[in-house]
């Protein structure tokens, strides 16, 4: 006891407060920091738009391209289309040839634009697809793999009342709920084909290839094309007749681009990486100029090592090499040529009658 009042007697005011504090017993009055509901509490409860932010459902964010929170965080896996550059190139060409095709067409004034080009999960993209609308399921013939071209109702019925001669400067009338007719999707299906020739036509100088309509269908859940989980690659296109027109979004899997995925990757048409056509052809002539060692085989004789190790100065060894049999000429452990043996200038000559052909390897 005498200790601890030493001890008390020793400490400052503020100390001896604080220890006054902490002998408080449990029951007593609450302290402010646990307090519920003042700016001062240390266990703060999120309201709903930071918990929207936090897991990136903020309604702001929405019609934006980038996300953030949790929603980042799970499609970080996703392979972004800005990898594979070539793309843009591809839908650029599909814009200027749709442009001409469907003027062609509709004998009218259309103009094609290229929206967006983006990253989507195939599950997601079903999902968001404003109905009504056609969906056209083609197939890639050399890729052997599918591929969805989707058609909204304002296009379908501007492409209808153009080439069944409506009047220009007046919209389309859109008859909402009911199916389409057969002359309605006949229609739409001759500028569906329009699209996938254009289509083959834009990915041609990287690969040809040939895109057919393989069915056309209006309920999503019956295009399905791939998992859906998948990614794919989404271009947004929007035709312009006057004051008709549309959108036309065409869905390609990854799994579909695979088979050119190198040549995707390129950042221009034709390009050629680490290629130096200098130095191919110097490194050629210095390759000429090189000095290899060519041995001519006059006999060989496979023995034991016993035997071998029995061998003494004088030891006779015989082959069963003639004199009119072809030798083989090597060159380090490849055969290269064969011919047969003489005397030239008081040296052992071989002269070249054969070339040994090199084995393929069974591995290649």
């Amino acid at each position: 006891m005498s200790d601890t009042k030493s001890t008390t007697a020793q400490m400052s005011p503020e100390e001896q407060a604080m220890m006054a504090d902490l002998d408080k017993p449990a029951g007593g009055e609450a302290t402010p920091e646990f307090e519920g509901g003042g700016e001062e509490s240390g266990t703060r409860i999120l309201n709903q738009d930071e918990i929207d932010s936090l897991l990136g459902f903020d309604d702001d964010s929405l019609g934006s391209e980038e996300t953030s929170g949790v929603m980042a965080l799970i499609n970080s896996a996703m392979v972004n289309y800005e990898r594979l550059p070539m793309l843009d190139i591809v839908f650029d060409r599909l814009v200027r040839l749709m442009s001409t095709s469907l003027r062609n067409l509709t004998s009218d004034n259309v103009e094609v634009s290229l929206d967006q080009v983006s990253t989507v999960r195939f599950g997601d993209y079903m999902n968001s697809i404003p109905l009504p609308a056609m969906l056209s399921v083609f197939k890639a013939e050399e890729w052997d793999n599918n591929g969805l071209l989707v058609t909204d109702s304002a296009l379908i019925y501007s492409v209808v009342d153009v080439l069944l001669g409506g009047r220009k400067g007046t919209p389309a009338i859109r008859v909402e709920g009911r199916p389409y007719t057969t002359i309605e999707t006949k229609l739409v299906e001759r500028m569906v084909g329009v699209a996938l020739s254009d289509l083959s036509s834009a990915f041609d100088p990287l690969s040809p290839v040939s895109f057919s309509l393989d069915r056309m269908e209006t309920n999503p859940r019956f295009a399905t094309i791939t998992q859906s989980g998948n990614a794919c690659v989404l271009a947004r296109l929007r035709v312009d007749m006057g004051d008709r027109g549309g959108r036309i979004e065409i869905l390609i899997p990854y799994a579909t681009l695979e088979p050119i995925r190198e040549l995707l990757l390129q950042m221009f048409m034709g390009e050629k990486f680490g290629r130096d056509s200098i130095w191919e052809s110097h490194l050629t002539q210095e390759l000429y100029k090189t000095e290899v060692q060519l041995q001519a085989i006059l006999g060989e004789k496979a023995v034991s090592l016993q035997e071998m190790l029995n061998w003494k100065v004088g030891t006779r060894i015989f082959f069963n090499t003639r004199i009119n049999d072809e030798l083989e000429m090597r060159c380090g452990d490849f055969a290269m040529f064969k011919g047969p043996v003489g005397h030239k200038q008081g040296n052992i000559a071989v002269r070249i009658e054969k070339y040994i052909p090199p084995e393929k390897d069974d591995n290649q």
